[in-house]
Protein backbone atom coordinates (compact mmCIF):
# COMPACT_ATOMS: atom_id res chain seq x y z
CA UNK A 1 0.00 0.00 0.00
CA UNK A 2 1.35 3.50 -0.71
CA UNK A 3 2.52 5.80 1.98
CA UNK A 4 -0.41 8.22 2.30
CA UNK A 5 0.71 12.12 2.41
CA UNK A 6 -0.80 14.39 4.31
CA UNK A 7 -0.46 18.52 4.30
CA UNK A 8 -0.35 19.95 7.59
CA UNK A 9 -2.71 22.44 8.58
CA UNK A 10 0.01 25.13 9.27
CA UNK A 11 1.21 24.32 5.21
CA UNK A 12 -2.33 24.86 4.75
CA UNK A 13 -2.85 28.21 6.06
CA UNK A 14 0.40 29.48 4.68
CA UNK A 15 -0.91 28.40 1.03
CA UNK A 16 -4.45 30.05 1.97
CA UNK A 17 -2.73 33.25 2.79
CA UNK A 18 -0.75 33.65 -0.12
CA UNK A 19 -3.42 33.50 -2.41
CA UNK A 20 -5.19 35.77 -0.22
CA UNK A 21 -2.58 38.76 -0.21
CA UNK A 22 -0.96 37.46 -3.47
CA UNK A 23 2.52 38.72 -1.94
CA UNK A 24 5.39 36.47 0.18
CA UNK A 25 6.06 39.10 2.47
CA UNK A 26 1.87 40.56 3.52
CA UNK A 27 1.17 36.83 3.87
CA UNK A 28 4.43 36.41 6.13
CA UNK A 29 3.30 39.41 7.98
CA UNK A 30 -0.60 38.43 8.53
CA UNK A 31 0.16 35.09 9.93
CA UNK A 32 3.18 36.65 11.83
CA UNK A 33 5.81 34.55 10.67
CA UNK A 34 9.07 35.61 8.61
CA UNK A 35 8.62 35.31 4.87
CA UNK A 36 11.70 32.52 4.55
CA UNK A 37 9.68 30.55 6.62
CA UNK A 38 5.94 30.87 4.84
CA UNK A 39 8.38 30.25 1.49
CA UNK A 40 9.38 26.96 2.99
CA UNK A 41 6.84 26.19 4.44
CA UNK A 42 4.81 26.15 0.97
CA UNK A 43 7.74 24.83 -0.68
CA UNK A 44 7.93 22.01 1.92
CA UNK A 45 4.24 21.82 0.84
CA UNK A 46 5.21 21.03 -2.88
CA UNK A 47 7.70 18.56 -2.79
CA UNK A 48 5.08 16.61 -0.53
CA UNK A 49 2.48 16.50 -2.75
CA UNK A 50 4.52 16.07 -6.02
CA UNK A 51 3.25 19.02 -8.06
CA UNK A 52 3.79 22.97 -8.17
CA UNK A 53 1.19 25.18 -6.96
CA UNK A 54 2.56 28.07 -7.55
CA UNK A 55 4.80 29.90 -9.74
CA UNK A 56 7.51 32.43 -8.68
CA UNK A 57 9.86 35.05 -10.10
CA UNK A 58 11.84 37.98 -8.93
CA UNK A 59 8.72 40.54 -9.25
CA UNK A 60 5.51 38.42 -9.35
CA UNK A 61 4.10 35.05 -8.65
CA UNK A 62 1.07 33.56 -9.66
CA UNK A 63 -0.84 30.26 -8.73
CA UNK A 64 -1.24 27.26 -11.47
CA UNK A 65 -4.34 25.81 -12.13
CA UNK A 66 -3.84 23.32 -10.00
CA UNK A 67 -2.78 25.74 -7.39
CA UNK A 68 -6.05 27.56 -7.35
CA UNK A 69 -7.89 23.98 -6.93
CA UNK A 70 -5.64 23.30 -4.17
CA UNK A 71 -6.73 26.48 -2.44
CA UNK A 72 -10.59 25.59 -2.67
CA UNK A 73 -10.12 22.41 -1.08
CA UNK A 74 -7.65 23.55 2.38
CA UNK A 75 -10.03 26.81 2.53
CA UNK A 76 -12.90 23.78 3.21
CA UNK A 77 -10.51 21.89 5.64
CA UNK A 78 -9.59 24.94 7.16
CA UNK A 79 -12.96 26.00 7.28
CA UNK A 80 -13.81 22.65 8.64
CA UNK A 81 -11.26 22.66 11.61
CA UNK A 82 -12.45 25.95 12.45
CA UNK A 83 -15.48 24.54 13.01
CA UNK A 84 -14.33 21.58 14.90
CA UNK A 85 -12.39 23.82 17.47
CA UNK A 86 -15.42 26.15 17.91
CA UNK A 87 -17.34 23.15 18.77
CA UNK A 88 -15.04 21.80 21.52
CA UNK A 89 -14.79 25.93 23.06
CA UNK A 90 -18.43 25.51 22.86
CA UNK A 91 -18.98 22.09 24.35
CA UNK A 92 -16.95 23.69 27.51
CA UNK A 93 -18.18 26.58 30.03
CA UNK A 94 -19.71 29.29 27.39
CA UNK A 95 -16.99 32.21 26.76
CA UNK A 96 -14.21 31.17 28.23
CA UNK A 97 -11.12 31.31 26.95
CA UNK A 98 -9.76 33.51 23.94
CA UNK A 99 -12.34 35.21 21.56
CA UNK A 100 -11.14 37.53 18.75
CA UNK A 101 -13.11 40.37 18.20
CA UNK A 102 -12.88 43.13 15.12
CA UNK A 103 -14.99 46.08 15.02
CA UNK A 104 -15.08 48.80 12.50
CA UNK A 105 -13.84 52.63 13.70
CA UNK A 106 -17.22 54.23 13.54
CA UNK A 107 -18.99 52.20 16.19
CA UNK A 108 -15.85 51.09 18.32
CA UNK A 109 -15.15 54.34 20.56
CA UNK A 110 -18.80 54.44 21.07
CA UNK A 111 -19.64 51.17 21.97
CA UNK A 112 -16.99 49.43 23.36
CA UNK A 113 -16.38 51.69 26.96
CA UNK A 114 -19.54 49.90 27.92
CA UNK A 115 -19.42 47.06 26.46
CA UNK A 116 -16.60 46.10 27.87
CA UNK A 117 -16.95 46.24 31.41
CA UNK A 118 -20.16 44.73 31.20
CA UNK A 119 -18.45 41.50 29.63
CA UNK A 120 -15.97 41.44 32.25
CA UNK A 121 -17.84 41.72 34.76
CA UNK A 122 -20.23 39.03 33.27
CA UNK A 123 -17.94 36.65 31.90
CA UNK A 124 -14.68 37.26 33.94
CA UNK A 125 -12.71 33.75 31.95
CA UNK A 126 -13.35 35.44 29.22
CA UNK A 127 -10.38 37.11 27.36
CA UNK A 128 -11.58 39.05 24.55
CA UNK A 129 -8.95 40.47 22.07
CA UNK A 130 -10.15 43.31 19.81
CA UNK A 131 -8.90 44.68 17.10
CA UNK A 132 -10.11 48.18 15.42
CA UNK A 133 -10.43 47.89 11.71
CA UNK A 134 -12.82 48.33 8.40
CA UNK A 135 -15.53 46.21 7.39
CA UNK A 136 -13.69 45.15 4.43
CA UNK A 137 -10.50 43.94 6.37
CA UNK A 138 -12.81 42.67 9.56
CA UNK A 139 -14.95 40.65 7.02
CA UNK A 140 -12.35 39.24 5.13
CA UNK A 141 -10.22 38.39 8.58
CA UNK A 142 -13.73 36.42 9.44
CA UNK A 143 -13.47 34.31 6.71
CA UNK A 144 -9.80 33.34 7.14
CA UNK A 145 -10.61 32.28 10.92
CA UNK A 146 -8.23 35.33 11.79
CA UNK A 147 -11.27 36.70 14.02
CA UNK A 148 -14.11 34.44 15.50
CA UNK A 149 -16.50 37.22 15.50
CA UNK A 150 -16.96 40.88 14.33
CA UNK A 151 -19.14 44.23 14.73
CA UNK A 152 -19.83 46.08 12.26
CA UNK A 153 -23.26 47.73 10.51
CA UNK A 154 -25.27 46.17 7.58
CA UNK A 155 -26.01 46.86 5.32
CA UNK A 156 -22.92 45.28 4.36
CA UNK A 157 -21.85 42.23 2.22
CA UNK A 158 -20.01 39.93 4.58
CA UNK A 159 -20.32 36.89 3.09
CA UNK A 160 -21.75 33.57 4.54
CA UNK A 161 -22.76 35.02 8.20
CA UNK A 162 -24.73 34.43 10.89
CA UNK A 163 -25.74 37.84 13.33
CA UNK A 164 -27.16 39.10 16.22
CA UNK A 165 -28.29 42.69 15.93
CA UNK A 166 -27.26 45.00 18.68
CA UNK A 167 -28.92 48.20 17.90
CA UNK A 168 -30.22 50.68 15.14
CA UNK A 169 -28.30 53.49 14.47
CA UNK A 170 -29.77 56.48 12.40
CA UNK A 171 -27.38 58.56 10.38
CA UNK A 172 -27.40 62.52 10.58
CA UNK A 173 -26.11 65.07 8.37
CA UNK A 174 -24.25 67.02 9.80
CA UNK A 175 -23.44 71.30 8.53
CA UNK A 176 -21.70 73.98 9.99
CA UNK A 177 -23.88 76.41 12.39
CA UNK A 178 -25.11 78.96 10.32
CA UNK A 179 -28.74 79.90 11.30
CA UNK A 180 -29.88 78.36 7.27
CA UNK A 181 -31.52 74.79 6.63
CA UNK A 182 -28.86 73.27 5.89
CA UNK A 183 -28.54 72.05 2.44
CA UNK A 184 -26.44 68.53 1.04
CA UNK A 185 -23.95 69.52 -1.70
CA UNK A 186 -22.27 66.87 -2.86
CA UNK A 187 -19.32 69.22 -4.34
CA UNK A 188 -18.49 69.63 -0.39
CA UNK A 189 -19.49 66.18 0.98
CA UNK A 190 -16.90 65.03 3.35
CA UNK A 191 -16.82 61.04 3.38
CA UNK A 192 -14.11 58.84 5.11
CA UNK A 193 -11.34 56.84 3.23
CA UNK A 194 -12.28 54.02 1.31
CA UNK A 195 -13.04 50.74 3.33
CA UNK A 196 -15.83 52.59 5.93
CA UNK A 197 -19.14 51.10 5.05
CA UNK A 198 -20.42 54.45 6.73
CA UNK A 199 -19.52 56.35 3.42
CA UNK A 200 -22.45 53.74 1.72
CA UNK A 201 -25.14 53.77 4.58
CA UNK A 202 -24.86 57.90 3.59
CA UNK A 203 -24.69 58.21 0.04
CA UNK A 204 -27.92 55.24 -0.27
CA UNK A 205 -29.54 57.34 2.43
CA UNK A 206 -29.33 60.45 0.45
CA UNK A 207 -29.76 59.27 -3.29
CA UNK A 208 -26.12 59.64 -4.48
CA UNK A 209 -24.44 57.01 -6.23
CA UNK A 210 -22.12 55.37 -4.12
CA UNK A 211 -19.38 57.07 -6.43
CA UNK A 212 -17.52 59.66 -4.02
CA UNK A 213 -18.64 63.01 -4.83
CA UNK A 214 -15.42 65.02 -3.54
CA UNK A 215 -11.75 64.17 -3.43
CA UNK A 216 -11.52 65.57 0.49
CA UNK A 217 -11.19 62.51 2.14
CA UNK A 218 -10.65 61.77 6.55
CA UNK A 219 -9.51 59.27 8.49
CA UNK A 220 -11.55 59.25 10.86
CA UNK A 221 -15.00 60.18 12.38
CA UNK A 222 -13.12 63.26 14.70
CA UNK A 223 -11.55 64.56 11.75
CA UNK A 224 -14.58 64.88 10.07
CA UNK A 225 -16.32 66.80 12.89
CA UNK A 226 -13.12 69.23 12.68
CA UNK A 227 -13.41 69.84 8.78
CA UNK A 228 -17.14 70.37 9.05
CA UNK A 229 -17.17 72.86 12.22
CA UNK A 230 -14.29 74.83 9.60
CA UNK A 231 -17.00 75.25 7.03
CA UNK A 232 -14.98 73.01 4.52
CA UNK A 233 -18.29 70.87 4.02
CA UNK A 234 -20.57 68.52 5.34
CA UNK A 235 -20.84 64.92 6.52
CA UNK A 236 -22.90 61.91 7.58
CA UNK A 237 -22.33 61.03 11.75
CA UNK A 238 -23.88 58.05 13.23
CA UNK A 239 -26.53 58.81 16.09
CA UNK A 240 -24.85 56.96 18.44
CA UNK A 241 -21.62 59.12 17.77
CA UNK A 242 -23.26 62.20 18.34
CA UNK A 243 -25.11 61.00 21.55
CA UNK A 244 -21.58 60.19 22.78
CA UNK A 245 -20.39 63.78 22.56
CA UNK A 246 -18.74 63.85 19.56
CA UNK A 247 -20.33 67.24 18.61
CA UNK A 248 -20.62 68.53 21.72
CA UNK A 249 -19.21 72.09 22.46
CA UNK A 250 -19.16 72.12 18.56
CA UNK A 251 -20.84 74.65 15.98
CA UNK A 252 -22.49 72.03 14.12
CA UNK A 253 -25.86 71.38 12.88
CA UNK A 254 -27.37 67.53 12.37
CA UNK A 255 -30.24 66.94 10.15
CA UNK A 256 -31.73 63.27 10.50
CA UNK A 257 -31.25 60.92 6.88
CA UNK A 258 -34.62 59.06 6.10
CA UNK A 259 -35.40 56.35 7.85
CA UNK A 260 -33.66 53.88 5.30
CA UNK A 261 -29.97 55.26 6.20
CA UNK A 262 -30.23 54.14 9.48
CA UNK A 263 -27.54 50.98 9.89
CA UNK A 264 -27.71 48.09 11.58
CA UNK A 265 -25.09 47.59 14.17
CA UNK A 266 -24.05 43.70 14.40
CA UNK A 267 -22.50 41.03 16.15
CA UNK A 268 -21.69 38.69 13.19
CA UNK A 269 -20.07 35.21 13.03
CA UNK A 270 -18.80 32.33 10.45
CA UNK A 271 -22.18 30.57 9.46
CA UNK A 272 -22.50 26.85 10.66
CA UNK A 273 -19.72 27.69 13.42
CA UNK A 274 -20.29 25.81 16.55
CA UNK A 275 -20.04 28.58 19.25
CA UNK A 276 -23.57 30.48 17.75
CA UNK A 277 -24.90 30.15 21.69
CA UNK A 278 -21.73 31.92 22.76
CA UNK A 279 -22.48 34.81 19.89
CA UNK A 280 -25.68 35.38 20.93
CA UNK A 281 -24.73 35.69 24.71
CA UNK A 282 -21.90 37.95 24.24
CA UNK A 283 -24.21 40.24 21.65
CA UNK A 284 -27.02 40.17 24.74
CA UNK A 285 -24.59 41.37 27.29
CA UNK A 286 -23.44 43.88 24.98
CA UNK A 287 -26.78 45.27 24.00
CA UNK A 288 -27.82 45.24 27.68
CA UNK A 289 -24.78 47.66 28.40
CA UNK A 290 -26.40 50.25 26.03
CA UNK A 291 -28.83 53.10 27.32
CA UNK A 292 -32.52 51.84 26.93
CA UNK A 293 -32.96 54.11 24.04
CA UNK A 294 -30.83 52.49 21.93
CA UNK A 295 -33.67 51.02 20.06
CA UNK A 296 -34.49 54.62 18.65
Amino acid sequence: MPNVVTPSLRQLRYLVELRETGHFGRAAAALGVGQSTLSSGIAELERLIGMQLVERTQRSLRFTDIGEAFVLRARSVLDATSALTDFAIAAAKPLTGTLRLGIIPTVAPFLLPRALGALRVEFPQLELRVREMTSERACAELYRGVLDAVILALPYDCGKVDYVEIMQDPLLLATPRQGVSPLLDPQTLLLLEDGHCLNDHGLIGCGLPKARPSAMVATSLHTLVELVEAGLGTTFLPQMAVDAGLIDGRRIDTTPLPSRADRKVVLAWRLGSGRGDDMRALAQTIQNSLPLDNDR
